[in-house]
């Protein structure tokens, strides 16, 4: 497998037709200058010694030692092995909460950005497993399916927001339904499901979905976002800053629903977690993971490359010396037979 180590570098490339064009401009005015100075035929007389293609050909060892340089600063190398590596690895569904309530500022600095927060952390903790990630708020979307591409997982991790979501609500029962349609169905073991949420306005379908998942072979963590003392929720309306409201113009606190997600991962098979513990959180849900069943994967990767670049590097040396050697005048020994006339 071919490849350029840093690729970025191939962007000077781009200067070789600026610099072709720059020594034809040059050439252009050199001739031009020389028929201000006298008669085009007899110009070459008064400079015999000079040689009338060198200029060129020391101009294109230049070029071509430039090109090679480049070559060489990005790299080019050659995956020389391929192996195929077993691993073992959970599946792990991380559902994040985007409805409305999760922007309520009991925990610093909302529930929104503590909770993303959160789930980029234990992506990082979890690499070596394979991850996807659910989106949910009155309904449930499939943000990205199971995969090992961290970097898309943190990405779309960091985007999500309540404008994601069609319908407002907290349809848990239809996360959790929605990761048993993205596990393998046939595959009792080695699948965790994380619940991201405040537990607030939930469906009472939930604890029946997480018992019905768990027989499936699912095991259930739920994390609880914000406090039992709630906050009320921060909306703009009409361009200015207020509060979500009832139907009676109160506004409405929103409390985390501590009691609701403890039962449902009882009911999974799994732990509850607060998030207000702080940083270890993501560590203990990750270790509790690692205590779960692993597949082997079997994976086919390019472990070994080797670098080609001190070839480029030793052919532009080699290009640049001979620039140097070559003068601009005819060569005596070669007088009559100058390959360069």
């Amino acid at each position: 497998m071919f490849r350029f180590e840093h690729p970025y570098y191939l962007y000077g490339l781009g200067l070789v037709p600026v610099l072709v064009l720059l020594f034809v401009l040059y050439a252009i005015w050199r001739k031009n200058a020389i028929r201000r100075f006298g008669d085009e035929k007899l110009v070459p007389q008064l400079m015999p010694a000079a040689s009338k293609y060198k200029r060129g050909v020391k101009f294109s060892l230049l070029l071509l030692a430039f090109v090679f340089l480049v070559v060489g600063w990005a790299n080019p190398q050659w995956g020389s092995k391929r192996n195929k590596v077993k691993r073992k690895s959970v599946d792990v569904l991380i559902a994040l909460d985007i409805s409305n309530s999760m922007y309520a500022e009991d925990i610093a600095p909302n529930r929104m950005e503590r909770a993303k927060k959160f789930a980029e952390n234990l992506v990082e903790k979890l690499k070596g497993d394979r991850i996807g990630l659910i989106l949910f708020a009155g309904g449930a979307y499939l943000q990205m399916p199971i995969t090992t591409d961290y970097a898309a997982a943190e990405l779309f991790i960091r985007s999500a927001s309540p404008d994601l979501a069609g319908t407002q609500g907290t349809a848990i029962a239809d996360a959790i339904n929605l990761a048993r349609r993205n596990f393998v169905n046939d595959d009792k073991s080695h699948k965790a499901f994380v619940l991201i949420t405040d537990g607030e306005d939930h469906d009472g379908e939930a604890l029946e979905a997480a018992a019905q998942a768990r027989e499936d072979g699912m095991i259930q963590f739920t994390v609880g976002v914000g406090t039992e003392e709630g906050a009320f929720i921060p909306m703009n309306i009409g361009g200015r800053q207020d509060y979500k409201r009832d139907k009676n113009g109160q506004p409405v606190r929103s409390r985390l629903n501590e009691q609701m997600l403890s039962e449902l991962a009882s009911k999974g098979g799994g732990e509850y977690f607060p998030i207000s513990r702080g940083d270890g959180v993501a560590t203990a849900l990750q270790e509790r993971i690692d205590q779960l069943e692993k597949k082997e994967l079997e994976v086919r990767a390019f472990t070994s490359y080797e670098s080609y670049f001190q070839y480029f590097l030793g052919a532009a040396l080699l290009l640049l010396l001979a620039e140097f050697v070559i003068s601009y005048r005819r060569e005596k020994w070669l007088e009559g037979r100058d390959i360069f006339k």
